[in-house]
Order: C-alpha cells, then sequence, then structure tokens
C-alpha cells in the first residue's frame, strides 16, 4: 500500500477541502478518515502517528455524529475505524510479555 504518498496528498488537500466545504461536510469528514486510516494501518507508524490517527479520528466521529446522526453509515465506519485505531495503539503502547 501506498501509505505515504496518500498521507503526504491527504496532509495538502484536507486544509483545502475544510476551507471550500467546511469542518462537517461529509467529503471533509471521509478525507480525515482516510488519513487516519493510512496513519494507523501503516505499519511504519510511529506511536505519535497512531495517536494523531486517534485524535483526528475522534473529532471527525463527533463531527460525523452531531452532524447526520449516531445511526447514519458514515457515523458506523467511522466508529469501526476508531474502535480499530485505538486498538492499534494500545497494541503498540502495552510492551508484548518478555521485551521489557
Amino acid at each position: 500500500k501506498r501509505f505515504e504518498e496518500a498521507k503526504s496528498l491527504l496532509r495538502k488537500m484536507i486544509p483545502v477541502a475544510r476551507r471550500f466545504l467546511g469542518e462537517s461536510h461529509d467529503l471533509t469528514l471521509h478525507m480525515n478518515k482516510v488519513y487516519a486510516v493510512a496513519l494507523f494501518e501503516d505499519d511504519g507508524s510511529t506511536l505519535e502517528d497512531l495517536r494523531e490517527a486517534v485524535a483526528t479520528l475522534e473529532d471527525a466521529t463527533q463531527t460525523a455524529r452531531r452532524v447526520f446522526g449516531a445511526a447514519h453509515p458514515l457515523v458506523v465506519t467511522f466508529d469501526c475505524a476508531l474502535e480499530a485505531s485505538r486498538a492499534t495503539l494500545r497494541a503498540r503502547e502495552t510492551p508484548s510479555p518478555g521485551s521489557a
């Protein structure tokens, strides 16, 4: 997968989307989700990247829930991505047995 390319592009385009479409537009929210997923699914991501992914998804999920309602399909996918990002962060923060 081409995570670095995706992250680079989205870092440039998300501010543009926010400026022209607004923070709560579904495309802006979706771009934030894709960016966060690229952060936490990249095997080379740092703890800082994983924390950024979780924070980005928390913000986007909260906005999507406020705008579209909790049952909206977009919000459901955000909830799943947020859960996965938190699990990835927990797994990386928790040292494996015998690695101390």
